[in-house]
Order: structure tokens, then C-alpha cells, then sequence
């Protein structure tokens, strides 16, 4: 596979992101060259997502695009869309080599296969632990630790879970492995990703906080955060979680997503908590870490939602007064539950979308400007999008400053504020 050159374009969350590195780093280890731009490239991987329609909408008019732009360049689709919706894949592209998402291993077998023009296919559920692989880093600062794929849940609108598949925690002693060298290799930010990262060790007898606390155990001035945790699994757990997040390596920072503040609408979506639970996981947190900045998401206009529903969700949000809030509109998902019931109205869905975007940026502004005259520690990690630095506050929050050495600690005075970011100084 020597001279032959790929480019990998990814959607849809942290652990596809790490999937693609996974697979440029396998690749490049067989002597395949890597590519920033399409048009250099002999091969085009397009690693997918399908958590929401329009997500699919557009990954569904990028296969086209692709095809009628560059027909001479073979295409290789990998991630969710692969194992959630193979009969509208095969109709897409039918030259296409395919990888599911558990199947990435196989990246050079397919490449390999479809750059000799055969239509090699990987596809279904397989236990690849995918800890200390060769990988190439988006950001050489960040690094995207998989703790574990799948999960527990049973969510009625959910269809990744398909693609992703049973619960596979992978073992503690090679995430540290992975983790060590990350540090050695420079790396100032470890990202513990997952479906759901406190569903870790439900599997295997280990837990979140272990693998937190072996994190944390390694020498070396970085920062850890914690990805997405689903209540349910967070609560069997909160007291050494909590615990976990106390070391000051850990980020403040939660996401716990809510997706209904409506216990009616929780129980159709087959959540596995009530609005009370996860209020007492918010508020133990809150009580325990001072500073802490909590993520969460709410699927607005879910086909049992009615105003009163609606109206909880605005409740719930208001009390807990998020940082970040992920707003999802309600769209049918192949295969799921609720798909089988009937939409709401999309002018309802749109206007209730909008008055909870509105609560959104209003409470994140609040938030956001009474940290205006604090000192904060950053770590950058990055170049901002319109010019300066782009720093992480110890609570996750965005801090953009004019001048900074990349990967470097430093505090600073924050002097603006809005509701996606701060502006500071470094003093």
C-alpha cells in the first residue's frame, strides 16, 4: 500500500473523532500517507454519525457530492451510518468499501481490498479493545482516551446503539498503559470518552472513579475531562465519582443529559431516571465541587411532549441553570421505538426549540458574566477560530486570549464575557 494517499473527513462525536485517528494511525503504520485536502487523496474515508436526521441529511448529501465530484477516487464509509442503515448505504454508494463502528481494525484490510477493486465489507458487532493502538492526533495536545463502548440503556429514540452495540468496558491496566504514553507523548488534555462513561465497569467489576484515579496517578502537569455520564449509571456510583472529580487534575465539568424535565415523557423515553433523581445527582455534585460547570441536553418536541411537558423542561432548566446546553428538535430515528408514534407538529417543535434556546443563552450569559474580574487558570490547547489562543478554564469553560504559548498554564484576568465564551487577559 506504499504511495497511496487517504483522506479521512469525521462527523458526529468525541469517540468517532478518536475512531478516525485510530484508523489514520493504522494506516499510516502500513505506510499509507495521510492527507489534509480531498483532492490529493487516491482514498476517501468518511467516517459517519446518524444520532439525528439532520446529521444524516447531510452525511447522506456528502456521499453524493463526493462521488459526482471525484468519481475516480475510491470511497470507504465507515461509523454509525454502516451498521444503522445498510439498505440506504448500498443504494448510495454501492462501490464503497464499508467498516462498521466496531470494526475499524479492519481499516487496512478494506483500504487494502477496495484500492485493488474489491468491494471488501466489515460490518456487525466484534470485541476489539481498542487501547494502545497507533493513532494520529487531530490536536498533538489533546488526547481521546475510549474507556469503554455501547452501553446499558434502552433509550426509545436512540439509534446508535445499534451500531455501537452491547456494553465493553476495556481493562483499567490498558487504559493507563495508553494514558501514560499520552502524557509522555506531550499530551496536556486526556478526554475519557464513552456512549456513557459511568456505564464503565458495569461489565467488568471496575468502576469510573478507577480509571479516573489511575489517570490522575500519572506524574505530569495535565487536565482530565470526563465525557458524557447517564444519570442512571452516575447515581449507582456518585459518592467515589464525586470523589474522583475532587483531584485537581480532573476539570469541574459534567455532562449529564436530562432530554426531558417531564417524568412522563423520561418514562416513554425509557430513560431509566426521574426528574428527582437527577436533580439529587445535580445538586450532591454542586455541593461537593464548588465552581462546577455542568453540561446537559434536552430533545425538545418528543411525540408524547405536550405544552405541560414542555413547560417541566423549561422548569428544570431554569433551576439547575446550566453551562452548556445541547438542544436537540425530535426527529424519527431508523429502527427505534418512537419512531413508530406520530411527530408533533415541527411549527410547535420549532417555537418550543426556540424558547428554551432563548432560557439557554440567557442563563449561560449570567453565568458567564459574573466571572468577569476573576483570576482563572487556563490550559490552551489551541488556536482560537477568529484569532488569539483558546484556553480551558478548570471548569471547561472557553477563555480566548490575545497571546499564549500552546499546550502552557497560565492564569488570567477575565475582562469579557458572552454566553459561548470568555475573553481575558493574561496577567
Amino acid at each position: 500500500m506504499i504511495n497511496m494517499k487517504f483522506y479521512i473527513e469525521t462527523f458526529g462525536c468525541t469517540f468517532n473523532q478518536a475512531d478516525s485517528q485510530i484508523m489514520a494511525g493504522l494506516l499510516e503504520k502500513q505506510g499509507v500517507k495521510s492527507v489534509k485536502s480531498i483532492e490529493e487523496a487516491d482514498i476517501i474515508i468518511l467516517n459517519t454519525c446518524y444520532v439525528k436526521l439532520p446529521t444524516e441529511q447531510k452525511i447522506t448529501n456528502h456521499i453524493k457530492k463526493v462521488q459526482d465530484i471525484y468519481p475516480q477516487k475510491k470511497l470507504v464509509v465507515a461509523g454509525c451510518m454502516v451498521d444503522i442503515d445498510p439498505v440506504k448505504l448500498e443504494r448510495l454508494a454501492p462501490q464503497a468499501g464499508w467498516i462498521g463502528s466496531r470494526r475499524i481494525l479492519s481499516v487496512p484490510e478494506v483500504v487494502k481490498a477496495i484500492m485493488r477493486g474489491d468491494i471488501k465489507r466489515k460490518t456487525g458487532q466484534d470485541n476489539e479493545v481498542k487501547t494502545c493502538l497507533p493513532r494520529k492526533r487531530s490536536n498533538p495536545l489533546i488526547h481521546i482516551l475510549q474507556i469503554c463502548e455501547g452501553c446499558l440503556g434502552k433509550c426509545s429514540y436512540c439509534c446508535t446503539r445499534f451500531a455501537r452495540g452491547k456494553l465493553q468496558s476495556y481493562p483499567l491496566n490498558f487504559l493507563k498503559r495508553e494514558a501514560e504514553q499520552a502524557v509522555a507523548d506531550s499530551c496536556k488534555e486526556i478526554q475519557l470518552t464513552a456512549q456513557d462513561t459511568a456505564a464503565y465497569g458495569k461489565d467488568s467489576g471496575d468502576k469510573l472513579s478507577d480509571i479516573i484515579n489511575q489517570t490522575t496517578s500519572i506524574p505530569g502537569n495535565f487536565k482530565v475531562r470526563v465525557g458524557m455520564m447517564h444519570p442512571q449509571n452516575a447515581e449507582n456510583d456518585i459518592e467515589s465519582i464525586v470523589n474522583s472529580f475532587k483531584n485537581d487534575k480532573v476539570y469541574k465539568f459534567i455532562h449529564l443529559p436530562l432530554q426531558s424535565g417531564n417524568n412522563q415523557v423520561l418514562s416513554d423515553m425509557n430513560r431509566g431516571h426521574s426528574v428527582e433523581e437527577y436533580l439529587k445527582i445535580v445538586k450532591y455534585f454542586k455541593s461537593e465541587i464548588p465552581h462546577l460547570s455542568i453540561s446537559t441536553d434536552i430533545i425538545v418536541g418528543y411525540p408524547t411532549e405536550d405544552e405541560t411537558a414542555f413547560q417541566d423542561s423549561i422548569d428544570v432548566i431554569s433551576a439547575i441553570r446550566p453551562d452548556f446546553l445541547h438542544i436537540s428538535k425530535y426527529h424519527h430515528r431508523p429502527g427505534t421505538l418512537a419512531s413508530q408514534m406520530d411527530e408533533i407538529d415541527h411549527k410547535v417543535m420549532k417555537n418550543r426549540s426556540k424558547r428554551l434556546n432563548d432560557l439557554k443563552i440567557k442563563i449561560a450569559s449570567l453565568n458567564n458574566k459574573k466571572l468577569i474580574g476573576t483570576s482563572q487558570k487556563i490550559l490552551i490547547t489551541g488556536q482560537g477560530s477568529k484569532g488569539g489562543y483558546m484556553g480551558r478554564t478548570n471548569s471547561y469553560k472557553t477563555v480566548i486570549v490575545d497571546e499564549a504559548l500552546l499546550g502552557n498554564f497560565f492564569n488570567v484576568e477575565i475582562t469579557h464575557s458572552n454566553s459561548t465564551y470568555l475573553k481575558g487577559k493574561i496577567l
